[in-house]
């Protein structure tokens, strides 16, 4: 969506002026609230006693991330462990920024040399009793989300782990158990669920401000072509090498560069779609009421690396085992949609995804299309509204501000007018003030709320991404993948989705791949 910056500014401002009326109770709330924004938005308080002792399992980039947005008030950081050397030094040293500035800036050298370090996972879990250890965070390479997770739940200890959950479902469903078996927490890094401006977002679409949504375009694009550059092909440290050559077998990798470059390989990743894919699909299930999609197909392919004569130059030989372009197409249920009806089950919202590595003209996010405005969620950190015009409509598009008005009909719902002024209303500046200059991902929320739920002995369900929640969109990713993968149209069974029942689609698509070889076949339900 190409838009001048006057236009972006009022797509905020109309955001701003919808939730300032949709929620304009619970913003007075928020302004008048003397705990944080994620504490009055998503249901925790302040943390009583002492913070949650917690172990960190992975440093990388996305690890160095958490630890960078770890809320010390909630969680006392007492060991960290990775394989790599040179994570653990950019643990504590940082990168010079403020997306991972390091726990010597974070906590200050003092309190950071305090924390234990750990070579593996196997020797903190070990420890933690002399740590006095309470929870796990879990952010390593896919592969290895869920066999860590289950030994630090047989272990005692509340898991965090990052997205996806885990490699395959089969996996997924083993946490699931563990978890009620042991009564420890689970809970996965699809931060989404703990962003306010997502939740302020969510608000709009449950009361319909935003009509009937038909379609949600959602996409991660990014240019690995000029220059020739690639954020997932990492060097191999030699300290790295040194230190772990003949070593990291026994964790579940070939070799140092598969674990350095797990992104980048079937056995360790899952691809586009695990990795930046299921943040799309987790926010357009998020604006669906979270129901499980129908059906998936989709295109992905190894189109652009390795291939020759592409490019300024020949392009190198790359070893790379995971598509470099994917388009996919999701059927989700509409408000009326009854499978088995003929016309109710025409009913249906099409959500697409597409990642490619060869052109990013449009930032990452999600683009809403409703039947009365259209809401662009961009990069996370901004919400942009429009009204549409239609029959018996007047104004609206992206150069006109809207506000809220009137009821329709006996329903009471809220719509959309459009009018011409040149500021936003004193509802909107109320709104926008109350979700922060700074927009949170939503990485320091879901760990405060971990461990208040740890501290407050809640039960699992309690988690707003619990384990049964992330493995809905582990499905989307991985049965997406699959649909890819055999070029077939997949529709969603609902045993996959119970975990207490052993169906899956990696298993059941592959009987079904084998008994229709070519050609069409039945529905999987």
């Amino acid at each position: 969506m190409k838009l001048t910056p006057e236009q972006i500014q009022i797509g905020k401002d109309n955001f701003h002026e919808a939730v300032g009326y949709t929620r304009r109770d619970f913003i007075k709330g928020a302004a008048a609230a003397t705990t944080g924004l994620g504490a009055m938005y998503f249901g925790y308080e302040k943390l009583e006693g002492e913070p949650v002792r917690v172990g960190f399992i992975g440093t990388g980039d996305e690890g160095n991330i958490l630890l960078n947005e770890h809320p010390p008030e909630y969680m006392n950081i007492v060991a960290v462990a990775d394989l790599r050397p040179t994570n653990l030094e950019r643990a504590f040293q940082g990168d010079g920024n403020d997306v991972r500035m390091g726990l010597f800036q974070k906590l200050g050298e003092e309190k950071a040399k305090t924390i234990k370090q750990f070579s593996n996972h196997k020797d903190l879990i070990e420890a933690k009793d002399e740590l006095g250890l309470e929870a796990v965070v879990i952010a390593v390479p896919l592969s290895q989300h869920a066999p860590i997770a289950m030994e630090a739940m047989e272990a005692g200890l509340h898991v965090l782990t990052e997205k996806l959950m885990a490699h395959s479902i089969t996996e997924c469903k083993k946490m699931i158990r563990k978890a009620a078996e042991k009564n420890r927490l689970l809970a996965v890094g699809h931060q989404r669920h703990y962003s306010v401006l997502y939740d302020n977002a969510n608000e709009l679409v449950k009361t319909g401000v935003l009509g009937d949504i038909k379609y949600i375009r959602a996409q991660w694009h990014r240019n690995n072509s000029f220059p020739l550059s690639d954020s997932w092909r990492k060097s191999v440290p030699k300290e790295d090498m040194e230190a772990l050559k003949g070593k990291v077998n026994e964790y579940g990798y070939e070799d140092v560069d598969q674990l350095i470059n797990w992104r980048l390989f079937n056995e360790t990743g899952g691809g586009l779609m695990a990795e930046l894919g299921s943040h799309q699909m987790d926010a357009a299930s998020i604006f669906l009421g979270k129901v499980h999609p129908v059906a998936v197909s989709g295109f992905g392919g190894k189109n652009f690396y390795g291939i020759k004569g592409i490019g300024p130059q020949d392009k190198w030989d790359d070893d790379r085992e995971i598509d470099d372009q994917i388009y996919v197409t999701f059927e989700f249920p509409g408000k009326t949609y009854e499978k088995g009806d003929p016309e109710k089950s025409r009913d249906k919202c099409v959500v697409t995804y597409s990642s490619i590595n060869t052109n990013k003209s449009e930032p990452y996010g999600e683009l809403v299309y409703g039947t009365r405005g259209t809401l662009w969620m961009k990069t996370e950190k901004e919400a942009i509204l429009y009204k549409e015009e239609g029959r018996g409509s007047t104004g609206g598009g992206p150069d006109q501000r809207l506000w809220v008005v009137n009821t329709e009909g006996a329903s009471g719902a809220p719509v959309l007018d459009a009018y011409e002024t040149t500021a936003p209303s004193a509802a909107a500046t109320t709104a926008s003030a109350s979700m922060g200059e700074k927009i949170s991902r939503g990485y320091r929320e879901e760990m405060e709320h971990f461990c208040y739920c740890i501290r407050n002995e809640s039960p699992l369900t309690d988690l707003r991404c619990n384990g049964v929640v992330a493995m809905a969109d582990a499905i989307m990713a991985l049965t997406a993948n699959l649909a890819m993968k055999y070029n077939r149209r997949i529709e969603f069974k609902d045993e996959w989705f119970d975990p207490y029942n052993d169906a899956v689609p990696e298993e059941d698509v592959v009987k079904l791949v084998e008994k229709f070889p070519q050609g069409s076949w039945d529905d999987l339900a």
